[in-house]
């Protein structure tokens, strides 16, 4: 095995699209017969803009030349807070392992470097959505449930 850990550019557009499509399929436990074309058209105007704006980082894992691995971060600004006086917010997402590569740490390596991007630019509120399979990967990292959120279906 020899990972290659890439960030991700423009030219990476169309993988990281496809990528987004099957962790949001997994994720959801959705099949192929679920039409998510206009996710992965919206998917793909999004990383067409943050990638280039700096709003978004992600990752790209592979063993030689076979992808195996994603992830990103995208950054935003709500108001200040008493708790985040920069307003400034990371959101971990698209976190994906091929089946066959998980459980040797390539999405612990992953989640560090999206972290580490985020502290670079003096983002100290991050947070992210956990599935039942990837809560002990986030936990053993440190991140916490929250009790206070709510949100408007």
């Amino acid at each position: 095995m020899h990972l290659i850990y890439k960030r991700a550019t423009i030219e990476d557009i169309d993988i990281l699209t496809e990528t987004r499509i099957e962790v949001l399929r997994a994720a959801n436990q959705l099949s192929h017969d679920i039409d998510l074309r206009e996710v992965e058209r919206q998917s793909y105007a999004y990383y067409k803009k943050a990638l280039c704006d700096d709003t978004h980082i992600a990752y790209l894992i592979f063993d030689e030349d076979r992808f195996v691995g994603a992830g990103g971060v995208s950054f935003f600004q709500v108001m200040p807070t008493y708790h985040n006086p920069s307003g400034k917010k990371a959101y971990i997402m698209n976190m994906y392992t091929n089946p066959e590569y998980r459980r040797r740490g390539i999405a612990y390596k992953t989640l560090d470097m999206l972290i580490g991007d985020a502290k670079r630019k003096g983002i100290t509120s991050i947070s992210l959505e956990a599935t039942v399979m990837g809560r002990p990967l986030y936990e053993k990292y440190g991140f916490v449930s929250m009790d206070d959120e709510m949100e408007l279906p």
